[in-house]
């Protein structure tokens, strides 16, 4: 079985590779992307400067601490967007029928609707992540750390918008919903999580993961804790379970459009 998982993830790792080689065909328009989202995102960072040039800390966060926090983010964002892109287009996927073309495909169905395209400006929000991190205080021990939490993190929001796009299967209405949690996961990731209280704070730890995608993670590049690093860790293996075994029961109740497509 650990054989048959690995093939599953090098042939979707080729995949990945194929559509990246695609896109940087036009080389201009490949690196373009890639600096404006790095300065796109840069933007946004002043609005926090303004805020801590009034006040020395907001909810008890510091500007470093706040900027670890869009480092984060930033990151996971790129993971998600860059590796499984289409994960976030799979309502659209599902109910046009685009999904057949993959059923014929020796590799699994999921795997191979999701990482059959890259998103080029994700790989300036990962480089971005990077670059505050360095402004945060770099130790290679915090980049191992900040590398494996971003992957997890991406893994999360991926997990949660396959979990509801799978919905799609059984309400064909319902890819709002998806883009809505997506949405909101990605938005509220960049603020810092004291600023929440009561039932928000609890829906940002269930519903909406923000909380284990990025609020934990944060904590733990401060002040590692163990614990709480193997809890976040078998979290990320459940949700992503999860979303297999979700997306799988669905997918028996999907219906063939005899859409004539190929992927090449």
């Amino acid at each position: 079985m650990l054989m048959a998982v690995k093939n599953q993830i090098n042939v979707s790792l080729l995949s990945i590779k194929y559509a990246l080689m695609r896109e940087m065909l036009n080389k201009t328009t490949f690196i373009s992307n890639i600096v404006f989202m790095i300065l796109n995102n840069a933007c946004f960072i002043v609005q926090w400067v303004v805020l801590f040039s009034i006040k020395d800390n907001i909810a008890g966060a510091t500007l470093k601490e706040v900027l670890l926090l869009w480092a984060l983010a930033s990151s996971t964002f790129g993971v998600s967007r860059f590796f499984f892109k289409n994960a976030f287009e799979l309502p659209e996927i599902i109910t046009s029928g685009k999904l057949d073309v993959f059923l014929v495909q020796p590799k699994n169905v999921l795997l191979s609707a999701i990482t059959t395209d890259v998103q080029t400006s994700a790989i300036g929000d990962m480089l971005y992540g990077i670059i505050l991190l360095f402004v945060y205080g770099f130790t290679f021990e915090r980049l191992l750390l900040f590398i494996l939490f971003s992957i997890c993190g991406g893994l999360i929001i991926t997990s949660i918008s396959i979990i509801f796009s799978s919905l799609s299967f059984w309400f064909p209405n319902s890819s709002m919903l998806a883009d809505t949690i997506v949405s909101i996961t990605t938005t509220v990731a960049t603020y810092p999580g004291e600023i929440f209280k009561g039932f928000t704070k609890i829906l940002l730890y269930t519903l909406i993961p923000v909380g284990l995608s990025n609020y934990i993670p944060h904590h733990l590049l401060i002040n590692f804790d163990l614990l709480m690093f193997v809890e976040l860790m078998i979290f990320t293996i459940l949700i992503v379970i999860f979303a297999f075994q979700t997306f799988n029961r669905g997918l028996k109740r999907y219906s063939s459009t005899n859409l004539m497509n190929v992927r090449i």
